[in-house]
């Protein structure tokens, strides 16, 4: 049964990611470590006893619609409404509309726990945090009035609607249409697939927001407005009115996030009034809505990598648990001292099973770090007194490493975990197959892990001329010179192996900037991907050493470093071929492409 590791997260948040340091600079107004713990405690109070017992109900019932109204697995209303009353909707939400005004990287933190309890239920509060934002970014005054109080507190969800059967990646050739009407209202038609929570019987009202383009607008993605289109239209009272003519058509039958609604949406159709059309209101400026929505998917591309890390961290708790218990065979005794004990060993004690869960917990915390280091630039940026433009740069590096990185190893640790339960982990009544399952999704949507990597070495890497990759390699070589000096035992050769590493991504970083500057996209772009991974292996290096370098007292140093010292020694290896991968793979796969004609 997942626990949530509320010590390892307050760990990482202040002495890895930067949470202390930005407390004891005051830049985080009355926020203290008390409160800090306090409220971690609570979401994983949360999480463990009131999420998790109704996850599998979630699994195995799924969602279920009829004539075009949803209702969500058994309990799960009623754990919307706890969640509700508990207030976490607002942590980071201005206090203007009822929100707590909290740190990104409490938000994210808590994200983590309530994921690892129900990946499918946390993504409904997650798209609506993602809609209150960018609203809140984006809308005109009216639209904040009347809809953020209630989407804040939760009472009213969220969804984002991009994708269309012939759109996805490309929105650019999206054909929802909207038509403007003389009130300065627009009526919205068309169809959108794959919207997460996009119908459900958890909250009174949802609020869609839809891209959508005008009759004029021009085309491609310079033509797409962004429209706040209800279930329920909202009185001037702020009561409930008539239904919107919008509805779900049907429910996608998926891999897994069974209990989250996928839902086909159809706009104005008829159903529902007297005129057809969904009504909508403008969101930011007409033909600019994709930028008003990547207001929510930015915060989305974080939230999701955060998934990753929660579906990690519960596929190893379960991993070592069932290793801790099944007994195979007599395991060696370690510096050859034969077999150890009598009879059947627990498989924890055999070595490929030890290196199997401790290359799961050592990407989980390195993953864990990346993300909540993304999290906390997002805050320094918007509380900072002084380099606004460092942290929001250092912010657009590190989304899509953290959103790749962490989905990519989500998998391969859910995987690992199917593994390390033999053919239990085949069967489903040990729940090992359902992380695989639920995570699966994590690395195709909010941006495919491929685009990530087209966006990080076409967009991210050349920001300020390379300037900020360069600021955080030169951080990342000060934790390999500061393990060098440390006077502690136990690291071994990680110092080595950090600098190796760093030299791997300092090389390859330089060689795709190169491309770039000289036109040859192609040639960059055929190693954006094996660069997100060195990228994602070497922070996770760095981030386990600075966390065995901390100066803490709560007894756990020395096995930080063992776990530090096992990535370094066992999985940064990986970065040189990585490297060379980047470097040297475009002529090989340009040459190859005639196989795939």
């Amino acid at each position: 049964m997942y626990k949530a590791p509320v010590e390892e997260i307050a760990f990482t948040l202040k002495h890895v990611a930067g949470l202390g340091q930005a407390l004891d600079d005051g830049l985080l107004g009355d926020l203290g470590d008390d409160l800090v713990d306090a409220i971690l405690s609570e979401a994983g109070r949360f999480a463990s006893d009131e999420i998790v017992p109704l996850g599998e109900t979630g699994d195995r019932q799924g969602a279920r619609i009829s004539d075009g109204e949803v209702t969500t697995p058994d309990g799960w209303r009623d754990l919307y409404q706890h969640w509700i009353a508990g207030g976490w909707n607002g942590l980071t939400a201005s206090e203007e509309f009822g929100g707590q005004a909290l740190p990104h990287m409490l938000n994210v933190a808590a994200l983590e726990m309530w994921n690892s309890g129900s990946m499918a239920f946390a993504l409904c509060p997650t798209l609506t945090m993602g809609a209150t934002e960018a609203v809140h970014t984006h809308g005109s005054d009216a639209l904040k009035q009347t809809y953020l109080a209630k989407m804040v507190s939760g009472e009213w969800t969220g969804t984002m609607n991009l994708t269309e059967p012939h759109a996805g990646s490309d929105l650019g050739v999206l054909k929802t249409r909207a038509e403007r009407r003389d009130d300065g209202t627009y009526r919205i038609f068309g169809q959108k697939i794959f919207i997460t929570w996009g119908e459900h019987d958890a909250a009174d009202n949802i609020i869609h927001l839809v891209l959508a383009r005008l009759p004029d607008a021009p085309a491609g993605t310079r033509g797409i407005s962004l429209f706040l289109v209800p279930k329920f239209l909202v009185n001037d009272d702020g009561s409930l009115g008539a239904r919107n003519d919008l509805f779900a058509h049907s429910l996608e039958h998926k891999l897994g996030i069974h209990g989250s609604p996928t839902c086909t949406m159809i706009y104005g159709d008829g159903r529902f009034g007297d005129e057809k059309g969904a009504i909508g209101w403008l969101v930011g400026e007409e033909n600019k809505g994709l930028a008003c929505m990547f207001t929510m998917m930015n915060n989305a591309r974080l939230a999701v990598g955060m998934q990753g890390v929660a579906i990690a961290e519960a596929a190893t708790q379960k991993a070592i648990a069932y290793a801790r218990d099944r007994t195979q065979g007599k395991a060696p005794g370690w510096s050859g001292s034969g077999i150890s004990g009598s009879g059947m060993s627990p498989i924890i004690d055999h070595p490929d099973v030890a290196r199997m869960l401790l290359t799961m917990k050592a990407l989980t915390q390195g993953a864990r770090a990346i993300a909540y280091s993304c999290a906390h630039a997002t805050d320094m940026a918007h509380r900072a007194s002084r380099d606004n433009r460092h942290w929001q740069e250092r912010a657009a590096l590190l989304t899509p490493v953290a959103k790749s990185f962490a989905t990519d190893i989500g998998v391969d640790v859910a995987s690992l975990g199917i593994q390390v339960h033999g053919g239990m982990g085949f069967i489903e009544e040990t729940g090992a197959a359902r992380y695989l399952r639920d995570i699966s999704i994590a690395p195709i949507y909010e941006g495919t892990n491929g685009i990530q990597a087209i966006d990080l070495v076409t967009r991210k890497l050349p920001l300020s001329g390379g300037a900020e990759i360069r600021s955080l390699i030169a951080e990342l070589q000060a934790i390999a010179d500061d393990t060098r000096r440390s006077s502690r035992d136990g690291f071994g050769t990680t110092a080595d192996r950090l600098d190796r590493s760093i030299s791997d991504l300092t090389e390859a970083t330089d060689w795709l900037l190169a491309q770039l500057a000289d036109g040859r996209t192609a040639e960059a772009l055929s190693g954006a991907t094996p660069y997100q991974r060195l990228f994602g292996l070497t922070l996770t290096g760095c981030y386990l050493a600075k966390g065995g370098l901390a100066e803490v007292t709560d007894g756990k140093t020395d096995t930080r470093i063992a776990l530090c010292r096992f990535a370094a020694e066992n999985l940064l290896a990986e970065t040189s071929a990585l490297r060379d991968t980047v470097i040297s793979g475009a002529a090989s796969l340009a040459a190859a492409r005639s196989v795939l004609a």
